[in-house]
């Protein structure tokens, strides 16, 4: 157990893929004193979280006011719907919102202002930008405040998703920016394992040591740098022998200009975020 003080009610709202990391992630936390009450479209879906401990799911195909039902006796709510989805939402638990809660969104592209134009003054309305490693607890979480979101919504709403990694706040105008790192981060890693495989197998090892050497040295790499109180630089320069066959490597890599690649890519995903919050 831990000392840091339970969670007060929570619902969340679509606990597919990110709402059921998150879900699980409170769950093995022990942090959930007030409990969860989940919602998702289906019965079968719905079924997936029963006997989760402390745990309230609801199929709105059998309960069609499950959402308002959730969020009366919720002091936190997450959105995590279907952008698109979102503004017909809100309309619908609107009412049953208690003045004080605190309504987080999980969807990619939808602004703080709509969630405010929709649920009004007595709403604290934060938005975040979670990742897929929150599956494993391992996630990157971004966290930006609304105009009527107080330092103690925000503790909470932070503590909450702490249950599944770190969390980075940052005002809503970097949250775009932020997703094209730790949001995308996760798929230019594994393109990267995906590569290295390929290049095992191409100097005749088996598909599955190639997959094992490439994979456990990534996983260890990774482990190394958390465990260790230098840089990644440093560290890189620690494996990088002088006159060595990785340093070899290292300029070929270097070479390549990989800065740049990364900043085309980064800068390629924040243009597409823009044009997803246009509509486009």
């Amino acid at each position: 157990m831990t000392d840091t003080p339970a969670l007060p009610p929570i619902a969340i709202l679509g606990a597919g893929s990110m709402g059921g990391a998150i879900l699980h992630g409170l769950v093995r936390s022990g942090l959930a004193g007030g409990g969860v009450t989940a919602t998702n479209r289906s019965a079968a879906k719905a079924a997936e979280l029963d006997g989760l401990e402390g745990v309230t799911s609801i199929a709105l195909e059998a309960q069609p006011t499950g959402n308002s039902d959730a969020v009366s006796a919720a002091d936190v709510v997450l959105i995590g719907v279907k952008p698109a989805m979102v503004p017909d939402l809100l309309r619908e638990i609107a009412p049953a919102l208690r003045p004080g809660t605190t309504v987080v969104s999980l969807a990619a592209g939808v602004t703080i202002s709509t969630f405010e134009s929709i649920l009004g003054d007595e709403i604290a309305v934060l938005r975040s930008m979670p990742n897929t490693p929150s599956l494993v607890g391992r996630g990157v979480t971004g966290l930006a405040a609304g105009s009527t979101a107080d330092e103690e919504a925000v503790a909470v709403v932070r503590r909450l998703f702490e249950t599944v990694g770190s969390v980075v706040e940052v005002p809503e105008s970097q949250i775009d920016a932020l997703s094209t790192i730790s949001g995308s981060g996760p798929a230019y890693f594994f393109l990267v394992v995906e590569e290295f495989t390929k290049a095992a197998v191409g100097k005749g090892f088996s598909e599955a040591d190639a997959r094992l050497m490439a994979e456990q040295t990534f996983i260890g790499a990774a482990a190394l740098l958390e465990a260790s109180d230098v840089d990644p630089a440093e560290l890189r320069r620690r494996v990088t022998s002088p006159k060595g066959t990785t340093e070899r490597a290292v300029a070929v890599l270097h070479e390549a200009r990989l800065d740049e690649v990364f900043a085309r890519a980064t800068d390629a995903a924040l243009a597409r975020a823009k044009e997803l919050a246009a509509g486009a």
